[in-house]
């Protein structure tokens, strides 16, 4: 199991600026990935020292350019 970055109430904040279905099917791990995006940032770590529990490194940074290309973050800092 992951280590929550994020906390259960945080999440649902989260999960509805998330785009599905333009990107593929729903990722299993939606969460897994985000959060690794939220710990990458919060340590200032490199893309490929993102741990494993959150996802591949490369998948995690995928994500991130999806959402960020969607205006995700930026929705949330609206928020």
């Amino acid at each position: 199991m992951a280590r929550r970055e994020l906390s259960d109430d945080d999440w649902a904040l989260v999960e509805p600026l998330l785009p599905i279905g333009g990107y593929g099917p729903y990722p299993r791990r939606l969460r897994d990935q985000f959060e690794g995006v939220v710990w990458r940032f919060r340590t200032g770590s490199q893309w490929r020292e993102v741990p494993e529990e959150f996802g591949s490194w490369s998948t995690v940074y995928d994500r991130f350019r999806q959402w960020r290309d969607a205006g995700v973050f930026q929705a949330l800092m609206g928020h």
